[in-house]
C-alpha cells in the first residue's frame, strides 16, 4: 500500500511538472532573430562597439584624423575620405576603392597602430561589400610593416558597413567580441593571420 501511494505521487508530481515545463514553454515570448540594426554613420558603428568596453578593457585610445574637427582622444573619430592617400596610409583603406564610400571612422590605439587600428566604411552600393572587402583585404596584408608585426587582420560586415581592424591578439579578440555584442548580425568576412 505503502509502495503504491509513493509510485502515484510520483507520477503525479512528475505529470504536474511536466504540465507546468509545457505551459512555461507555451507562455514564453519566442525568441526573435537578430534584425538588422540602423546604423546612422560610421562614427556611430563604433562608439556602440566602444561603449561596450568595460573602463578596464580600454586601450589608450584616438580616433579620428589629424584635423581639429576630427581628431578624438580616447574614443572613435570621423576619418575624412577628401585625401584618399591618407586613408589607406592610416587605415589601409585602399584609395582606388574611395570612391565606394561616402564615409569612414576609425579607433587606433595611441601607443602603436599596429597593436590596434580601425576604420568603419559606409559603402555605397551593398553590391560592392565583397569587392571592396577583398581590396581591404589584399591590401592590409600586402603591406610592409614597421615598428612590429600585427598579429592578424579581420573584416567583418555589418549591414552597409565594413569593419575592417588589424592588431595584437588579444586587444582584436577583444573587439571582435564587443562588436559581435553591439551587433549580433556582423559577418565576419575573412579573419587572417599577418605574417
Amino acid at each position: 500500500m505503502r509502495k503504491s501511494l509513493v509510485i502515484v505521487l510520483a507520477a503525479a508530481t512528475l505529470t504536474f511538472s511536466l504540465t507546468a515545463c509545457g505551459n512555461k514553454a507555451n507562455n514564453e515570448p519566442s525568441k526573435v532573430e537578430d534584425q538588422q540594426v540602423a546604423i546612422t554613420d560610421s562614427l556611430e558603428l563604433l562608439n556602440n562597439v566602444w561603449a561596450g568596453y568595460a573602463d578596464e578593457e580600454k586601450f589608450p585610445a584616438a580616433g579620428g584624423d589629424f584635423s581639429e574637427e576630427n581628431n578624438t582622444m580616447d574614443a572613435p573619430g570621423v576619418y575624412s575620405i577628401e585625401d584618399a592617400e591618407a586613408v589607406d596610409y592610416a587605415l589601409g583603406f585602399p584609395a582606388a576603392d574611395i570612391d565606394k564610400i561616402d564615409g569612414a571612422a576609425s579607433l587606433t590605439h595611441m601607443m602603436n597602430a599596429n597593436t590596434f587600428t580601425c576604420g568603419a566604411y559606409h559603402v555605397k552600393d551593398s553590391k560592392d561589400i565583397d569587392a571592396v572587402a577583398a581590396d581591404i583585404k589584399e591590401n592590409i596584408m600586402s603591406r610592409q610593416w614597421m615598428c612590429g608585426f600585427p598579429d592578424k587582420l579581420v573584416v567583418a560586415n555589418v549591414g552597409d558597413y565594413l569593419v575592417a581592424f588589424f592588431g595584437k591578439n588579444e586587444t582584436m579578440d577583444t573587439f571582435q567580441n564587443k562588436l559581435t555584442d553591439a551587433y549580433p548580425s556582423v559577418t565576419i568576412i575573412s579573419e587572417d593571420t599577418i605574417e
